[in-house]
């Protein structure tokens, strides 16, 4: 790769593959550690003392994949250390709003009480949580921590159809002027949150204020049951409870090469490498064995793993994966978009190492 040779530190072509690649064999991965020590190389005279300079100029994301709901990019130059950082504070640390309080008024349902409200709160909620402060244990519920919303639903027969016999998420009822059971709840609103939706053309087809899916199946309700609750929303982090964790999951794989060693491949082993990895392995207008990019044929990486057990193989294939170059994917729950999540994902961590910075 062309950013080899500028990250090079000048070793030995063995020690630079160890340094930059995991080697995958047949039983087990080797070289899978990263040298971050400054003085790993000393023997050699090489400094390997973290750079600034070399860091930001190495450092890249190439976006390859952007919706509403799924991201995905390369995330080059970096140590897997601040990679598994970026992945866990998107589980763990950009804040959500999910429902946390159900007061629950009658449920005549099959279902209890604690199961149906445990259910509300994993459904997730299109709010945004920079309108909205964290709420205290001590404090009281307000237009400023709280969203309310109301469901009121009963099930009933018409001839042979039932009505409402299924209870899904979009008959949650957002209540912007908040509890209609102040006494119970504590939550009194001084100002409604009507002004806190955005304007038609700001919300381009999406409801906000409401769950993001609005066919998720709450419960079922035989004729005469009804259900009559209210929920209290309120902001949190996914290290407090998965409800507020604003992914279905991030996750990262190293970028994955597969190399020849030699051009001369002998016949037999070139016949089983394109037999068992067509496309990733090709000829040349010459006959002679070539090899695609990899990361555009991953299902037969597995299979060239395990050939690797084969001693004539292994003397002329090497499959690695780069040490520092990691496709990271972002699954939003559909509350932020994935590109808004891995924004703030990346402010907090400034923000941790600023604080770190500062206690140094």
């Amino acid at each position: 790769m062309g950013g080899d040779k500028k990250r090079s530190k000048g070793l030995p072509e063995y020690l630079e593959l160890q340094r930059t690649h995991v080697h995958c064999g047949p039983d087990v991965n080797k070289h899978t550690t990263t040298f971050t020590s400054a003085n790993v190389f000393e023997p050699l005279c090489i400094d390997n003392s973290w750079n600034l300079e070399a860091f930001k100029s190495d450092l890249q994301i190439e976006v390859n994949h952007l919706d509403d709901e799924v991201m995905e990019f390369d995330l080059i130059g970096v140590d897997p250390a601040i990679a598994n950082a970026l992945r866990r504070i998107l589980l763990a640390e950009v804040p959500t709003v999910a429902i946390e309080h159900v007061f629950m008024i009658n449920n005549t349902s099959i279902m209890q009480d604690e199961v149906l409200s445990h259910r509300l709160g994993l459904v997730p909620l299109r709010v945004d949580p920079k309108l909205f402060d964290f709420k205290l244990a001590e404090e009281a519920p307000s237009e400023k921590n709280t969203v309310v919303f109301k469901l009121d639903v009963r099930c009933t027969r018409q001839g042979t159809r039932l009505i409402n016999d299924k209870v899904t998420s979009n008959m949650l009822q957002w209540m912007p002027a908040g509890s209609q059971l102040p006494e119970e709840t504590s939550c009194r609103f001084t100002q409604g949150q009507a002004h806190l939706v955005p304007s038609q053309q700001e919300q381009k087809g999406k409801k906000f204020m409401a769950p993001v899916h609005e066919d998720i199946l709450l419960t079922k309700l035989r004729p005469g049951q009804c259900i009559q609750l209210e929920a209290h929303a309120v902001k949190g982090i996914g290290k407090t409870h998965a409800k507020w964790s604003p992914v279905a999951t991030a996750w990262y794989k190293l970028l994955p090469e597969v190399v020849l060693l030699t051009d001369d491949v002998p016949e037999s082993v070139a016949k089983t490498l394109l037999d068992a990895a067509p496309g990733l392995f090709v000829r040349k207008p010459d006959g002679k064995l070539a090899v695609t990019n990899a990361r555009h044929h991953e299902k037969h990486l597995e299979k060239v793993r395990v050939l690797l057990d084969q001693e004539a193989i292994a003397q002329v294939v090497q499959y690695r994966k780069r040490k520092d170059h990691f496709i990271f994917t972002i699954e939003s729950t559909g509350i932020l978009p994935p590109d808004v999540l891995f924004e703030q994902a990346l402010s907090i961590l400034h923000d941790k190492a600023e604080q770190l910075a500062n206690k140094l």
